[in-house]
Parts: C-alpha cells; sequence; structure tokens
C-alpha cells in the first residue's frame, strides 16, 4: 500500500523568507529533519547515498535529533532477541525466509481500516492550519489511507461551507478534499467538537449533510469528543484574532485584550467533566449518531487512566491521548514548560490497569514524525500514533506531497523496527521488545 518507487530525487526546495512568505516554524522540534524526509520519502530512512563508501557509521553517527529532557519514551530502546520463533512460523507460511517488506502495517484505527498505525491529529485553534495546509493535510491523508481528525473549531470561527464563497476555509472543504482522494474501504474523517462546536451544532449538521453520506455509509465518519489537549490540558483552544474577527465571535467566546493592539486573544471554554457527565456525553453520542464511530480525545492528566477506562467502558472506539509533548496550537509559555504528563507516563499510567485481552483503542501523539518513537509506543500498549506539528510540516513543504513522503519513510522504518524484534505484524509489538536505563 505504502510502497513507491522512486524516481530520483525531488529538486531542492527555494530558500524562503519566514517573514515574508509565512513558512511555519516549529522550535525545539526537529523540523530540518522532517523537512527533508518531506522532500526525499523513504530514502531518508537511511544516510545520504552519497556517503555510501566513505562515511562510516555508528552509534551517534548523524545529526543530532532535538530531543526533551527526561522523556521516558526517548530514554526506551528496542531490543530485538537471537531466537525468533515467530519468524520460524512466517517462514513457514511462506516457504522461504522472511524479510522486513512482509511485516504488515494494516491495523484498526477507532473502527476504521488505516493502512499504516498513524492518523493525522486535529491541528489545534492555530492561523496555520485554517486554510491551505488543513485542506493538503486532508487530501494526503485520503491518499494515505489513514485517519484524519479534524477539529480547531474549524466550523465557529470559518464555517460549514455549504453555501459559503471560499468553501476551502470551511469544516466541509476540508471532508471534500479528504473524500476526492480517499482510498476506497481506507481511513476515516473524525470531527472533534468541543463546548462551542456543541453550540454551534457541529456533529448534527455534519451527520445530516448529504455530502458526507458516502463517508457514513462506509462507515469511515467518527466523532470525537474533546476532553482536553496535550499543549494546555486544564484550559480550552486559544487564538489570536483581529478586532473585527473578535467582535463577530463575542457571543460564543472569550475576547480578551490581553496584547493591547490591533490582535486579541480568543479562547474556548475547557469543558466541565465528571466520571458521570463523560460517562453521559459518550452514551448520548452513541444514541444520536449511531453510525458514527465514538472518539474520545484526553488531555496528558494525573487522571488519564481512570478517564481512559470510563470512556472505554461507555462504548468509546477510541481513546486519543495527547501527551505533555504534543500540540500545535496557541498557548501560554508556562503551560509548554511545567503543565501535563509526559506521554511515556501517560502509557505507564494506562497500562498498569488494562487487561492485555481488552480490544479498547489507544491512540497517542506527542512528537511523532519517526518510526522508532511510534514504535516504542505500539510496544507500549497504542493502537497507533498521531500526527500534528510533523503533518503541518510536511504540507508545507510540499503540499503535494509531503504528508505523503513522510508517512513512507515512517512506514518503512516501522518495517525495518518489527522485522528487526522477530515480528510480522505491528500489532505483535509489547513490552518485552523494550528495554529501560531505569530496570522497568
Amino acid at each position: 500500500m505504502i510502497r513507491r518507487i522512486f524516481g530520483g530525487p525531488p529538486p531542492p526546495l527555494p530558500v524562503r523568507d519566514r517573514s515574508k512568505e509565512g513558512i511555519l516554524y516549529a522550535d525545539g522540534f526537529p523540523e530540518a529533519a522532517i523537512r527533508e524526509r518531506a522532500k526525499a520519502g523513504a530514502a531518508d530512512a537511511f544516510p545520504p547515498a552519497d556517503d555510501y563508501g566513505q562515511a562510516l557509521f555508528g552509534a551517534g553517527s548523524g545529526a543530532a535529533e532535538p530531543q526533551l529532557p527526561d522523556d521516558p519514551i526517548d530514554r526506551l530502546r528496542l531490543v530485538p532477541p537471537v531466537f525468533v520463533p515467530q519468524r520460524l512460523a512466517q517462514l513457514i507460511e511462506l516457504a522461504r525466509e522472511p524479510v522486513y517488506r512482509d511485516v504488515r502495517l494494516e491495523t484498526t484505527v477507532g473502527g476504521f481500516r488505516s493502512a499504516v498505525p498513524v492518523y493525522v491529529s486535529a491541528f489545534g485553534s492555530t492561523e496555520a492550519a485554517s486554510v491551505a495546509l488543513g485542506v493538503a493535510a486532508a487530501r494526503q491523508a485520503g491518499r494515505l489511507g489513514i485517519p484524519m481528525v479534524i477539529g480547531e473549531n474549524v466550523m465557529p470561527v470559518n464555517s460549514y461551507g455549504r453555501l459559503e464563497a471560499d468553501a476551502e476555509r470551511s469544516l466541509l472543504g476540508r471532508i471534500r478534499a479528504y473524500q476526492k482522494e480517499a482510498l476506497d474501504s481506507y481511513g476515516g474523517v473524525v470531527v472533534q467538537q468541543s463546548t462551542e462546536d456543541a453550540d454551534a451544532e457541529v456533529w448534527n449538521l455534519v451527520y445530516s449533510d448529504p455530502n458526507v453520506l458516502p463517508l457514513l455509509e462506509s462507515g469511515r465518519l467518527a466523532f470525537e469528543l474533546k476532553v482536553g489537549q496535550g499543549a494546555k490540558p486544564g484550559l480550552g483552544g486559544m487564538t489570536l484574532v483581529d478586532a473585527n474577527a473578535a467582535a463577530r465571535l463575542t457571543s460564543a467566546y472569550l475576547i480578551d485584550p490581553v496584547f493591547g493592539g490591533e490582535q486579541v486573544l480568543r479562547s474556548s471554554s475547557p469543558g466541565t467533566f465528571t466520571e458521570e457527565i463523560l460517562r453521559q456525553q459518550i452514551r448520548l453520542m452513541r444514541n444520536n449518531y449511531p453510525r458514527a464511530r465514538i472518539w474520545v480525545k484526553l488531555p496528558p492528566a494525573r487522571d488519564v487512566a481512570a478517564a481512559a477506562r470510563v470512556a472505554w467502558a461507555a462504548g468509546a472506539d477510541a481513546v486519543s491521548v495527547d501527551g505533555a509533548e504534543a500540540g500545535t496550537g496557541w498557548a501560554p509559555r508556562a503551560f509548554l514548560r511545567h503543565v501535563g504528563l509526559p506521554l511515556g507516563e501517560c502509557l505507564r499510567r494506562i497500562g498498569q490497569d488494562r487487561n492485555d485481552a481488552d480490544p479498547s483503542c489507544l491512540l497517542v501523539s506527542g512528537r511523532m514524525w519517526e518510526g522508532a518513537r511510534v514504535a516504542k509506543c505500539l510496544a507500549l500498549g497504542a493502537t497507533a500514533a498521531g500526527l500534528g506539528r510533523a503533518a503541518l510540516i510536511a504540507v508545507d513543504t510540499d503540499p503535494e506531497q509531503g504528508l505523503v513522503n513522510l508517512v513512507e519513510c515512517l512506514a518503512l522504518e516501522l518495517q525495518f523496527l518489527v522485522s528487526s524484534l522477530g515480528k510480522y505484524h505491528v500489532k505483535e509489538l509489547g513490552a518485552e521488545d523494550l528495554w529501560s536505563p531505569a530496570g522497568r
């Protein structure tokens, strides 16, 4: 599904002036590495081919990747075994020695058939994804056969899109872009709803729209209840708007002139949840939208494991968890530096009380862009990983092929890694494949 034949490296992108052309940037994130991957595709899983026969490679070779201090996932290592009984079983089945391309990546993500165990996360309340890049990401996600989440208050801010001339800015514009290039029977669209979205009746509009009927009839529509987010757990979405937009949005959002100029802060409500409220919300979703899948998005909160259990027990098809490393939207500096559990700790807490035989789907996000981090999360119990900042950077690099190239490279790395562990499906990864310097 993901394998491609490469006809040589694409020409380098022209150098652009950020101040003039508005190119995205992400300090502290491996932006340069992601842009190279978005251009080169699967070839970027290796060092430059020009170095072959000259450079000597070993641990520490290549450019260092930016890492967060004390990231529990970064500290883990994948550890292949000598004895590989699953490889023997594969050998018998294939009647030949297995190779890495025999690793199967297709899986079920929140009730959807996905070609790779990744999905495109909601991008957060930021102008960076509100128009062209959001549509470009939708087109490429559909082409890849992976699910895509649409969030960031697209409809209350940019409208639904049935009547507007500039439909690409709208929620429906992204859905149409995804549908136009979606692979048959693969992927799906997930429409996120927060408090303000609920006031705008986003789910009702989507569920009743004839334009969305093909997704509904093919079982590829889901609704995600947004309980929280990684960049600012405990707060709602935030973005900057001009005075005209602020006047239009003042009845739905908190408008705060904190910057003292033409730009004002537009803030969403974080919503109010107890165990019973969450349980009843999910049951209401299942009752009102019986043909849609149900996702629940959780922040990296101290009680994330309890919240996940409540959601699964109430019938959620998937629980997605943002680690504190996640986030694309506007957020206070104090939250980016000091608030929320690391994703590795979220996975540890959820895994403590989770039955290995439980079929519940756990989706995770936070600094995802390459195969090793995704593989570690799958081994820790996740079903799939979400691409947020990496997806935006990739489509900003190449609006036609950047995300496809990024995912193709990630997919090849997953095949290398899973095969090295003596396994031939991503679902087979487990805690035995990991080593921690802490001895846990």
